[in-house]
């Protein structure tokens, strides 16, 4: 399934929760970590247990619990979720520093009796600096980079530019690709502010990021809009994938599109858009 949007939902309101899938996104994020005082993450716990196991929540996207922040914390998550038999798509480890971390979560996890995907959450100095061996533990699905937490972790002023986080941003996004999982962008945190969500999704798509957080139903739509490809973008990588074809066929690696040279770099960001495109359930089909 696609990771365009994750949307994130506090796990202790099981009601907003059950109405997450109604914004449509990829993935639902039942935040046990941040969304969560310490002294309710008992309880939220149960919660969230007994919405895993009630069959009428059963939503057309990734379900993926955010576990606590520290490995005592994960355990008592896992624990009370397989004591009610209630099995997450995907989990969220928070302020991953390390592969080691990923590692001792995936323990945790076969301890529990789960086999599911990790995504990492990068959002510290070490994170980041570590996104590498992070990308590249087994266990490991996504990498998700958190701007906000990063920011504060270096003493940085965030600000509507993003210089501050750009480093760490696209470094994060160059791991991911670089091990060949998903990379997931960062909150937009105003979510009245529409406009400024769709010129950051659009900086995620340039960067080239598969999805980005959400903090708010509203966010979902223009999110999944910006990674999902337009018909002209889907028809020029239709036109180029059947020239690529045709021209292997006859020997030739470079050949011509719409009076563009077409070589490997470009075939590549054409087989990412036809990705893309099938991932969202759009028709691709290349012609002559």
């Amino acid at each position: 399934m696609p990771r365009r949007s994750l949307l994130f939902s506090p796990g202790d309101q099981p009601d907003l929760v059950r109405k997450a899938p109604r914004a449509d996104p990829d993935v639902i994020a039942i935040d046990l970590e941040d969304a969560v005082a310490p002294d309710a993450r008992p309880a939220a716990r149960e919660a969230v247990a007994a919405v895993l196991t009630d069959p009428e929540f059963d939503p057309d996207a990734e379900v993926c619990v955010r576990l606590g922040g520290t490995p005592e914390a994960r355990d008592a998550d896992l624990a009370a979720l397989a004591d009610a038999d209630a099995v997450p798509d995907s989990v969220m480890v928070p302020k991953v520093a390390d592969a080691e971390t990923v590692a001792e979560t995936a323990d945790l996890l076969s301890i529990h009796g789960f086999d599911c995907p990790v995504l990492a959450l990068l959002e510290t100095a070490r994170g980041v600096v570590n996104a590498v061996s992070v990308a590249d533990e087994p266990a490991t699905d996504a990498l998700v980079f958190g701007a906000e937490d990063l920011a504060a972790d270096v003493g940085a002023t965030r600000t509507d530019a993003g210089t501050e986080v750009l480093y760490a941003r696209q470094r994060v996004v160059t791991a991911a690709a670089a091990a060949g999982i998903d990379a997931v962008d960062t909150l937009y945190t105003d979510f009245s502010d529409e406009a400024g969500l769709r010129e950051d999704t659009r900086t995620a798509v340039e960067f080239g990021y598969d999805g980005k957080m959400a903090i708010h139903p509203s966010q979902v739509g223009p999110i999944n809009e910006a990674f999902t490809p337009d018909d002209d973008r889907i028809a020029w990588a239709e036109r180029v994938l059947a020239a690529r074809d045709r021209a292997a066929a006859e020997g030739r690696g470079v050949f011509e599109v719409d009076g563009e040279m077409i070589d490997a770099p470009l075939i590549a960001q054409a087989e990412r858009v036809r990705d893309r495109a099938l991932a969202a359930g759009r028709a691709f089909e290349p012609g002559e």
